[in-house]
């Protein structure tokens, strides 16, 4: 059985991109070894890989409650985001900026999330 889902962030700077989701974002982690960080993000996983091994880049997108008030939230930890607030038929939506791995989609649905079923 499928328990969980592990996404990949690729980063230039993997150490900041790290420290950020452990310091600034808060998500508990594991060590899985020579600090390479995995982090519980709700009902999956996220680990940070160097840009570097492969090339590759894929969306991620985070969800969120209350945007306004994750965004105050997290700018108090010195988060920064860029694009302001848009408003699309799924869900208000901004970017949070990660150190080393660029822009995030951080979002607050619309519609029900499929991870409260």
């Amino acid at each position: 059985m499928i328990t969980a889902m592990h996404a990949l962030l690729y980063a230039e700077d993997s150490e900041a991109a790290r420290d950020f989701l452990r310091d600034v974002v808060g998500w508990p982690h594991i060590d899985a070894g020579g600090g390479w960080l995995i982090f519980k993000s709700g009902p999956s996983e996220v680990a940070i890989h160097p840009a570097a091994d492969t090339g590759s880049h894929h969306e991620i997108s985070l969800m969120c409650d209350d945007l306004d008030a994750t965004i105050a939230e997290l700018e108090a930890k010195g988060a920064t985001f860029t694009g302001g607030i848009g408003e699309q038929q799924w869900g208000r939506t901004t970017y949070l900026q990660v150190p080393g791995a660029g822009a995030i989609l951080l979002y607050e649905p619309k519609h029900p999330p499929a991870h409260s079923l």
